[in-house]
């Protein structure tokens, strides 16, 4: 019964993965930094980022646990696993060297090491589409 509903329940956890993921990056960021002045979207954009983080790095290794339980295709298991273990280093690493290039005011550092973090970004939600076309075929 279990193994039974572990494969929808990951496509559905990977789902969630991806469309939070997208919202984030794509909707929340650009949505602050329009609607409100730098200096607060930044303030509250570093407080988002941990806890997006987290949503990634657990939604990403329920997923691959989820299929795995399955029986279900592994290069799908190994591409959210990935991403779980990839996101790690990003927030503990990447983030807290982004934020210190902010606060030096070292524009090129921040702008090297954001786009670093944007690419990782791209490169978790397009995996994670890999997986859902893989997982819904």
């Amino acid at each position: 019964m279990i193994i039974d509903l572990a494969r929808p329940a990951a496509l559905l956890v990977s789902a969630w993965l991806f469309g939070g993921m997208l919202l984030f990056a794509a909707g929340f960021a650009a949505f602050l930094f329009k609607v409100m002045p730098v200096a607060e979207a930044r303030t509250l954009i570093r407080k988002a980022f941990p806890p997006f983080y987290l949503f990634v790095i657990g939604t990403a290794a329920l997923a691959a646990l989820l299929l795995m339980l399955a029986g279900g295709d592994q290069r799908s298991v190994v591409l959210l696993a990935v991403i779980a273990a990839t996101t790690v280093p990003t927030r503990q690493a990447l983030m807290p060297a982004i934020n210190r290039a902010t606060d030096r005011g070292d524009r090129r550092q921040f702008a090297v090491l954001h786009g670093v973090s944007v690419l990782i970004t791209l490169a978790h939600i397009a995996a994670v589409g890999v997986v859902l076309v893989r997982l819904a075929g």
